[in-house]
């Protein structure tokens, strides 16, 4: 089954987190899928990881810009993954019905917002029925901490 992680935001946004986590998957060596909830804010995200830090890059393209399956990182509104991508980050409440096609899920929810929280919690308990190994991941003040 596939590995789920939820990870909560409550210190900083997506804009900030996702960043770092994407950058732990190069790292390893692992292609990723980040899935948003609109076309708006696949580009917002797109222009935010060219400049999100001045010293670094963060190689990734969307759908939309062509040679999708070139990118270790592809930032979509679907969860096809012609990247050939094993992780999958499902930001803004996007959901997916083949979570189990991916080694990895992550589950960016914004712990601010008591919808999107009320849906995370909705999403565990549905993973958790379905099989799949879930854990929970808050911002605490050294980074992410594993709660759960």
């Amino acid at each position: 089954m596939t590995e789920v992680r939820f990870y909560h935001l409550r210190r900083t946004p997506l804009e900030q987190a996702l960043p770092g986590l994407l950058e732990r998957c190069l790292e390893r060596g692992w292609r990723a899928l980040v899935v948003a909830g609109s076309e708006e804010r696949v580009e917002a995200l797109d222009q935010h990881l060219w400049t999100y830090r001045p010293d670094s890059f963060l190689p990734h393209g969307t759908v939309a810009g062509g040679a999708a399956a070139e990118q270790p990182v592809l930032l979509s509104t679907t969860d096809d993954a012609p990247n050939g991508a094993t992780v999958l980050f499902l930001c803004d409440g996007a959901a997916s019905s083949r979570i189990g096609a991916f080694d990895l899920c992550c589950d960016v929810f914004d712990g601010n917002d008591d919808s999107a929280v009320a849906a995370a919690r909705a999403r565990w308990k549905a993973y958790r029925a379905d099989g799949h190994d879930v854990t929970y991941w808050q911002q605490g003040e050294r980074g992410w901490e594993k709660k759960a």
